[in-house]
């Protein structure tokens, strides 16, 4: 164990011991399980098929990506609309075109950065505007967690606000006081402790793990329905266009990660790869059943919290979430973790990405004394925070960090370096 120039105590290509590799691949399976499978619930699709997806989904990811880039790709929450009216109306097949679009979006993209390069990047996201985005990633998500540590079935419980409390506070102790391998799996721990907390107070329903097979064949589907290949336009047309809403994530998230590992995946391997890479993960997600997939916020919380940016520990874990999803009783019991415990782990996953923002602010020394500058941050913050969404049709929602992207890159390009009243 050794700690490199960017602070990590595993760096990207370093292969931890087995026990602790074991360890830290788990904590990552932990902290990202409950909203994958989440997607597919609130759609009606199969929770074990967006497992194996999302495992999938990342080994495909670190293959094209050379390994290099330690992103954990899991279950989409940007097309929860449009699949769940697919699926009341047409089914699956329609749904699975629709994912399969989003992916070959991504794949075009990727194509024409091929031939503009990259340079463009740092024009369009100079500090001023990368800081506050990756702020508003972070934050942005506090009002979920907050929401699933206070409420059980829409009604305020001071069990789950007690449970969250305890898991937040038990996460920081194990952060600032363990030292060594545990000291390593903070989140992991502060998981396990709340759960325990959780069934002690009752809010733990293990029903779920007794009724489970051992072994549960994932339900896959494919794009081919009963009447053979049929093609769906308007599923095409509602889901493709909410790729560039993933797209800003994509970027806002290649952003934080190549903060805090201080490597420029922009430039290494290129965003090229990285986009090649999610497309092929929604591309595959779709022809065997499973949502559309993006990189996690709550992976990259992990790593900043525990300092570890190796791609192997990501790849462990995408290599559980494949074996876990045959396992019926597993999967089942890691689906029993009460959003009490999810929400209290959040609070410090969403803070450390927001921190992370922060610290591309004080790094740069961004001057907030300049009214250029603070007209850029002051509405992407409350814009991306407050979810000044776009809504389109009711298919078609353009989120809150969409926005407050699109609109930081605008103002950035068309405000003067210095305002009038200050020459």
């Amino acid at each position: 164990m050794s700690k490199n120039q960017n602070n990590a105590i595993y760096d990207l290509h370093d292969k931890p011991p087995f026990f602790t590799w074991l360890g830290l691949s788990l904590q990552h399976l932990f902290s990202m399980f409950g909203a994958t499978v989440l997607v597919p619930l609130l759609v009606g699709l199969n929770p074990g098929v967006a497992l194996f997806t999302s495992g999938v989904g990342t080994l495909l990811h670190l293959l094209i990506t050379r390994g290099k880039v330690p992103a954990y790709m899991g279950s989409s929450f940007a097309f929860i609309i449009p699949m769940t009216s697919l699926l009341k109306t047409v089914g699956y097949p329609a749904v699975a075109q629709g994912i399969i679009s989003v992916g070959l979006v991504y794949l075009v993209v990727a194509f024409i950065v091929t031939f503009t390069g990259t340079a463009w990047i740092e024009h369009i996201f100079p500090a001023e505007v990368v800081g506050p985005i990756i702020m508003v990633i972070g934050l942005s998500l506090a009002g979920s967690a907050a929401s699933s540590a206070t409420t059980m079935n829409g009604h305020y419980d001071i069990r789950v606000f007690t449970v969250a409390l305890v898991t937040l506070l038990a996460t920081i102790a194990f952060n600032m006081f363990l030292r060594g391998f545990l000291g390593l799996l903070p989140v992991l721990l502060g998981i396990i402790f709340g759960y325990i907390v959780a069934l002690i107070t009752g809010l733990v329903d293990l029903s779920p793990v007794a009724s489970a097979h051992w072994f549960q064949l994932p339900n896959f589907e494919t794009f081919i329905g009963k009447d053979g290949l049929v093609f769906y336009p308007a599923a095409v047309l509602s889901m493709a266009p909410l790729a560039l809403v993933t797209l800003s994530e994509h970027l806002g998230h290649l952003m934080v990660l190549s903060k805090i590992t201080g490597t420029d995946f922009f430039e290494n391997p290129g965003l090229k790869r990285t986009l090649t890479g999610d497309g092929t993960a929604s591309v595959v997600a779709g022809l065997i059943g499973g949502p559309a997939v993006t990189s996690y916020g709550e992976n990259i919380g992990v790593m900043q919290l525990s300092r570890v940016y190796s791609v192997w520990v990501i790849g462990g874990a995408a290599f559980f979430a494949v074996v876990f999803s045959f396992v019926g009783k597993l999967s089942a019991l890691i689906s029993t973790i009460p959003g009490a415990v999810t929400g209290g782990v959040g609070f410090m996953l969403y803070g450390v990405i927001a921190a992370a923002g922060l610290q591309v602010i004080v790094d740069n020394k961004v001057d907030y004394s300049k009214k250029r500058n603070l007209m850029i941050a002051a509405p992407i913050m409350v814009v991306g925070i407050g979810n000044f969404h776009l809504q389109l049709r009711t298919q078609v929602d353009f989120s809150g960090v969409a926005i407050a992207t699109i609109l930081g890159i605008v103002l950035n390009l068309v405000l003067p370096k210095v305002a009038a009243s200050e020459k």
